[in-house]
């Protein structure tokens, strides 16, 4: 492509990525527990002293407990992918790897944090090989019909040069045949100082070139969108995060500062409010002069705290965090001995977003798995996926249930479902092998008795 015509194309695209980088720092941000309350300015006088001795700034990381609870709910047992062919499965399996449910947690986390996680996949001298991309890096390129097939992907990320130590901004750009490469200097602009970058080394002549043909006859980027709309996390419960952490930290500083005394003077003779302290840490007296009318004294004035209405307030708050967030508050009195239904219905609000991210999940999987497929020759038709949610269960009532359901069920299911067994096949076996010693020890007991009847008879005659 020519580069006034990727010039053009980055203009395009890249106008709307500053505000989105903004955006998915921020969130990142909250899930690290570094919220707005960190960087509010401290307010002061005109003579710039401080209106507050205590400055305390207590962020509280609900945010992050939010996104993990989303991604331990969901990816704690990642998903498990079926095309039919166990040998294939296994295949399947073994490619993605064993950093495969790390890649699942990762994708979560993302898309929780940017509104669209994203993968990028690739050749290598092992194979097929595959890897979560920083969303904040990504800028899609889209169709204009209803079906919005990805058409092109620029992946933009800052490096420096080894040799000169200059900052760089790179521009690959991935079409559904090949990678183009350009790069600028950070303090150039695009128009003056994007040119031709040979990012490419050939492995056998060690040639360097700007265009790699990737040969997967498809944009090798997949992306994961975090629900329907494309929203993050962060946008329905920042707002209320700001407000517990100001009331919070507010009240905080309340309780320092009433600790220390304030005195009120009157009739006091001494020349400055300063002199006033220095004789009082000194001499552990004060002199107040004065006659019988004026009422010469000191006294302390002390603050009270609305208490009941700023607790008020972090309750609600607290209570709505978890309700726009579509979380699970896990303060012990919420549960209890709850029972299994009583549970199930406290993650209520938790499976309707999971459910919203896995049907999204389910297309980038799925494009995932025929990508291996198509690189490897494997026949893939029809993928079936299995989800599997990580939840506080009952267990007394799931053993009862297993109980209840034998004559029933198949036994292998029952054991699939008994909260004692993690492997039902290797269950399967044990019960088998505890039969069939079960069955030894009757065939030896049978085997004594008979000898014995045959040895009584033996002797009666």
């Amino acid at each position: 492509m020519e580069l006034e015509v990727i010039k053009k194309l980055i203009k395009k695209h890249e106008m709307g990525h500053a505000s989105f980088v903004t955006k998915a720092m921020t969130a990142e941000r909250y899930y690290r527990n570094e919220t707005d309350v960190l960087n509010q300015k401290r307010k002061e006088d005109e003579e710039g002293n401080p209106l507050r001795n205590a400055d305390n700034r207590i962020p509280r990381n609900f945010h992050g407990l939010i996104v993990n609870q989303k991604t331990s709910y969901t990816f704690t047992a990642p998903p498990l992918f079926d095309i039919g062919n166990s040998a294939n499965n296994k295949r399947i399996t073994e490619i993605l790897g064993d950093e495969y449910a790390k890649n699942c947690m990762e994708l979560c986390v993302n898309a929780a944090n940017a509104s669209t996680a994203w993968i990028h996949y690739w050749k290598s001298d092992d194979g097929f090989e595959w890897a979560v991309v920083d969303s904040k890096q990504i800028i899609p390129v889209w169709s204009k019909n209803l079906k919005k097939k990805l058409q092109g992907v620029f992946r933009v990320y800052s490096d420096i040069d080894e040799d000169t130590g200059d900052k760089y901004t790179i521009y690959e750009y991935w079409t559904d045949n090949e990678c183009q490469a350009y790069r600028r200097k950070a303090s150039d602009t695009l128009d003056e100082g994007l040119a031709i970058y040979n990012m490419f080394i050939n492995a056998e002549s060690g040639e360097e070139f700007a265009n790699y043909q990737h040969g997967f006859n498809r944009v090798p980027f997949i992306p994961f969108r975090n629900n329907n709309i494309g929203t993050g996390d962060l946008d329905n419960i920042k707002r209320l995060i700001d407000v517990y952490d100001k009331v919070y930290s507010g009240f905080i500083n309340d309780l320092d500062d009433i600790q220390e005394l304030i005195f009120v003077l009157s009739g006091y003779g001494g020349e400055s409010l300063n002199g006033f302290l220095q004789e009082l840490k000194k001499y552990k007296t004060i002199k107040v002069d004065g006659d019988e009318s004026n009422n010469p004294g000191v006294s302390t004035l002390s603050i009270e705290i609305p208490l009941e209405a700023r607790k008020t307030v972090l309750d609600v708050t607290r209570k709505a965090i978890f309700e726009q967030g579509q979380g699970f508050d896990p303060q012990p009195e919420n549960f209890g001995n709850q029972s299994g239904e009583a549970l199930k219905f406290m993650y209520s609000l938790l499976e309707m977003k999971a459910g919203l991210m896995e049907t999204e999940f389910k297309l980038g999987f799925a494009e995932l798995i025929r990508a291996i497929c198509e690189f490897y020759n494997i026949e893939c038709k029809t993928i079936i996926q299995t989800w599997t949610r990580t939840s506080i269960k009952s267990d007394t009532e799931q053993a009862q249930i297993c109980k209840d359901s034998v004559g029933i069920v198949s036994t292998r299911t029952i054991l699939k479902n008994h909260p004692l067994v993690e492997d039902a096949d290797k269950e399967l076996k044990y019960l088998q092998e505890e039969e069939e010693e079960k069955q030894k020890k009757e065939n030896q007991y049978k085997d004594a008795f008979n000898q014995f009847t045959v040895g009584d008879n033996n002797a009666t005659e």
